[in-house]
This record gives C-alpha cells, structure tokens and sequence, in this order.
C-alpha cells in the first residue's frame, strides 16, 4: 500500500487499500465497512485539492482488502460538499447511499439520501434532503462560522419495524452529541420526527450501533472531539418499541476524558478497571449468549 500524508485522526488501519484512488489525494476521513451482495464494501469521505470532498465505495472479496474504488469517483451529488457516507438498504433490497451534506456550503448542514445501482458504483436518482441540523431540537449553532453541523448519520431497523437514524451535532453546552430521529413511514424517505432528547451529549458523537457476537446491542462513538485525546466509547444498549436508550458505558475512557458539560467532573489519570459487560461480547451466537459473572 503507498504511504499517503494524513494528517487527520480518522486512519484506515489494517486495511489494504490498492492504487488507484481516482479522484482523492487529501481528506481520508470516516470508513465504514458493509456486507453487500456477498462482498465487502469500504465507504469512506475522499477529497481531492481543489474539489469538494464527496463519498465513494471500494470493494474487496475481504473485510481486510484489497479495496479497489467502486467507479470513477464519488458517488454523492457533483458540486455537493458532503462526507459521512453510510449504506441503507430499504425493504425492497434497493441500496441508498445516506450522507451529510456539509454545513461549511449550507450552513445549516443536511441529512440526504441517494439512490444507488446494484454495484454501489454510481446514482440511479435525486438526492432528497431528509432534514437539516436545526430541525434537531438538542441542537446548537457550532463551528467557527455559527453553521448548524450534521454528521455520522446511522440507519438501525429496531426489532418492532420502527427505523431510526442515529446522527451527530453539537448541543448547547454539551459538545459534540448523538441524537437520533424516526422516521413515519418506516422507510428512508420519511418524513423524520426528532428524538427532543441527545443519546449522549458529553463531547462524544459520530456513533454506530452493532451487536457483539453474544447478542447484545452496543453503540460506539469517539470521544472527547479533541484530535489528539479521541478514543472509542462503547455503550450496552436496549430498545424500546419506538427509540434506543443507554443501559452503561462499558470502556471507561469518560473517566478522565470527557469533554462538554461534564468536562470538569472527569478524573485526572485514566480508568485502569477492566470493562464489564452484561453479556460476554466475545460468547458464540450458537448455543445462547452467556452472562458475565462477577
């Protein structure tokens, strides 16, 4: 793999990306790894000096790569500012690319979604805005301009059909937050209705859900939204019938790292206590998740 310069915190690591990279030399930022139709796709934000930076797919036969560009270029809008490209595949098994379209070109960023062909190569329609940042009603003016942010959008079906949209902003006070948004129709196009409360709104954002091989559903985000101090948070979830709560943050980096409100509570050396989960995340899916003692 030839070195590029990055001189941001989000690096691909242990991933094998092959040349070319068509259109980007700068802005590697956010990947994110989806099974589809078989293989495995690498959706990550590119920019390349002296154009906007937009969202693009790889693709490998291996979550370890090689990745190979999907196409000649990104597959957001041309002449569209946009980054944190996500995959959502709606009930008919049609693909959609979610993204945020950058607040830095709107000011008050949007939530979009995309249409895609089966190789996630290309649009095959329109955006649709889904809804902007000050919809949010946790959310604040943030960034050097004032503009109202949107980022790190996430799609998670819960188990009574409801479709909801985790994504990130900042919150008065509170830094960078997670919120999440639900959507009427049960489909991408919504119309989307604003959880009023963050998730969590202590400097830490960006999230996505997962289940661990035991069967417990878990968030991740980074934390604090200072470059140098960012680490992963990990958080036992539980879903009602219309919304998501946090049961615990598991991996203690909190403790001396967390940021808005609550910046003046954390410790001064870190967390050395080993993280406790209800369910083993590493117990098999074959034969029932088993419960951590202790």
């Amino acid at each position: 793999m030839k070195e590029r310069e990055n001189r941001y915190p989000y690096h691909i690591r242990d991933v094998h990306i092959s040349d070319p990279f068509i259109f980007a030399d700068s802005d590697y930022w956010a990947p994110e790894l989806h099974l589809w139709k078989g293989r495995y796709y690498l959706i990550s934000s590119f920019r390349a000096r002296g154009r906007y930076r937009g969202c693009q797919c790889l693709v490998s036969d291996s979550p370890r790569g090689p990745f190979l560009p999907v196409g000649d270029g990104p597959v957001t809008p041309k002449g569209w500012h946009c980054l944190d490209g996500t995959l959502y595949v709606d009930r008919h098994d049609k693909p959609w690319m979610v993204f945020c379209h950058e607040w830095l070109q709107v000011y008050d960023g949007q939530i979009c979604a995309i249409p895609l062909n089966e190789e996630l190569s290309g649009a095959i329609g329109d955006p649709v805005i889904l809804f902007r940042a000050s919809d949010g009603p946790w959310t604040a003016k943030g960034g050097v301009s004032g503009g109202y942010v949107t980022d790190g959008p996430f799609l998670y079906r819960l188990k009574s059909g409801v479709l909801l949209m985790l994504w990130s902003s900042f919150s008065p006070g509170g830094g960078y937050t997670t919120g999440y948004a639900r959507s009427l129709s049960g489909e991408i196009q919504g119309p989307w209705v604003q959880h009023p409360q963050p998730l969590y709104a202590l400097d830490g954002a960006h999230s996505m859900l997962f289940c661990t091989f035991g069967g417990e559903l878990m968030m991740s985000l980074h934390c604090p939204n200072r470059h140098a101090d960012k680490r992963i948070l990990l958080f036992e979830m539980e879903e009602s019938l219309d919304g998501l709560h946090i049961v615990n943050e598991a991996t203690g980096n909190w403790y001396h790292a967390v940021g808005g409100v609550a910046k003046d509570y954390a410790y001064p050396t870190p967390c050395v206590e080993e993280p406790c989960f209800r369910v083993d995340p590493r117990a098999g899916k074959e034969g029932g998740a088993e419960e951590r003692k202790g």
